[in-house]
This record gives structure tokens, sequence and C-alpha cells, in this order.
């Protein structure tokens, strides 16, 4: 389900603002951009997030700003900028290189300027990004409830004209035995010439399951106690996403069953239109976490 969040706060001169984005996947993935002071706190981000969503793409951007008088807590690391430099210099010189090496160049290798840890100020820094992220996860769920709201408006009408349609082809089907079991007796007499040799009590269960095995009673129940679920799953607050998915393809699976039982043509058509529906609705639950 797609959905985006934002917060902000600031705290003892620590200002923080989070924004995360979501698309729509079938597992959880967590993509996170986080300023180099908190680049420690990757696993606990992911963490938290993973205790609000379940399913989907998700990207958290972080931004943190610091108000101080005093000396920025960035230092140089001299080993490093030495290296890089005589690592540079050797470069052009093999490559022939004109251009003298300049201080952009060093710039672009992260290690040459480093944050001293600071265990305190790490903790500062956390306590107001984790309830920014919060905030923003709770933004988040909001934008995304309102959707869950509108596709269980769209799914409803959708499950109970399923309904309807499980109904009338178990009425057409149960109308049917009758006739059917006339025509397997007329066949069957047709093509047998001497009557006095069968076995009317074996031909008598013959047809009978021959019968049976064109009733889809049994398949119609099915649908309609997946379908019940169904609406129950959309109900509920927790997560659905996956048991929905489930129940559709339990769905798909009885039509099948019932078209392949059926040689009715008006059942057969009510069965292709009850697997187009099911296909929306596939394709809806996509959104569903």
């Amino acid at each position: 389900m797609t959905g985006f969040g934002r917060a902000e706060a600031s705290k003892n001169g620590i200002s923080a603002t989070v924004e995360i984005r979501g698309v729509n996947s079938r597992y959880l993935d967590i993509t996170t951009r986080l300023p180099r002071t908190l680049s420690q706190r990757e696993k606990d981000v992911k963490e938290i997030v993973r205790s609000y969503v379940s399913r989907g793409s998700m990207t958290i951007g972080v931004t943190l700003e610091e108000d101080s008088d005093g000396p920025l807590a960035v230092s140089v690391n001299k080993p490093a900028a030495r290296a890089y430099m005589k690592l540079l210099t050797e470069l052009r010189k093999a490559a022939k290189i004109r251009e003298t090496v300049k201080l952009e160049h060093l710039l672009k290798f992260s290690e040459v300027l480093e944050v001293p840890h600071d265990t305190e100020s790490d903790e500062e820094r956390w306590s107001v990004v984790s309830g920014v992220l919060r905030a923003a996860l709770e933004d988040f769920g909001a934008m995304r409830r309102k959707e869950g709201q509108e596709l269980a408006s769209d799914l409803k009408p959708r499950i109970e004209w399923l309904n309807e349609t499980v109904a009338t082809i178990e009425r057409l089907s149960t109308a049917r035995i009758p006739a059917e079991r006339k025509r397997l007796n007329e066949r069957i007499s047709q093509l047998l010439e001497d009557k006095t040799i069968i076995d009317q009590n074996r031909l008598e269960l013959e047809i009978a399951l021959l019968a049976d095995k064109l009733d889809v009673t049994e398949e119609c129940v099915r649908f309609r106690s997946h379908n019940k679920f169904f609406l129950e799953a959309v109900a509920s607050e927790e997560s659905a996403g996956r048991r929905l998915n489930f129940l559709v393809q339990e769905m798909n699976r009885e039509a099948n069953t019932i078209g392949s039982k059926t040689n009715d043509a008006e059942i057969a058509h009510l069965v292709v239109r009850i697997k187009e529906e099911l296909e929306k609705i596939r394709e809806q639950l996509q959104n569903v976490e």
C-alpha cells in the first residue's frame, strides 16, 4: 500500500525531520538515508519501522540540524587525508595527468572528515530522531488507513456480487441434475440395444455417480466460506494482505472446479465473469498490507 508520512521536532538545539515514502511490495524492504552522525543507528531505525509496517518498499529519510556556537563536531582525519593525497598523486603521475590534486578531490572520500564519537551526544540525537520517526510512521499509517478504507469500499461490493453469482450457479446446477440424469439414461439406452442383460441397479448407481459429479454444491459452499473469511479479514484491524491473497487464490480454484464440472453454457459464462472479477480483486490486493 502506498503512503507518505512526515514529522519534525526540535529539542535542546537539535532539529530533526523524517520523511517516509512507501510503495507496494510483496515483502518488507527498508532503505534508509541517515546523516553521518546517525549512521550507526540504521539497525535501530529499521527495527522501529518493522514494528509499524509488515509489507512495502519503504524509504526513510532523516535530516538532522544542530545549533551550536562552538566548534563543529567534525574533525580532519589527518592520516587518511595524507594517505589519499599520496594515492591520488601516484595515480596522477601513472596516468600522466597534468591536473593537480585539489581539496575537492580529497573531500570525495568520506574518511577524510570524521565525527568524533560522543556517547552522550549520540543518545541525545537518537532520542529526538526516534521520537520524530515514530510520529512520521503514525502519519504514514493514517494515510494508509484512509486508502485502506477506500479499498474496502471497493472490495466489499465485489465480494457481494460473487456471493450472488455463486448462488445463481448453485440454483442452475441443482435444477439441471434431473435433466442430466434423464439425458445420461437416454444415451446409455441408445448405446445398449439389449437391455435385458443390463444390471439395472448398477446402471442406476452409475447414473447417480455421474450426476453427482456434475453437482457443484460443495464447491459453491466452499466459495461462500472463502468470501465470508475475506470480508472478516477486510474488517479486521490486523494486517491481512497475505491472507486475502490466499483466499482469492482458493476462490479461483473453486471457480476452476465449477467450470470443469459443468456443461451448461450459462454457468460457464458466469464462471468466466467470476474469474474476471477475481483478477480485478487480486490487482487491488497488491495495495493491501
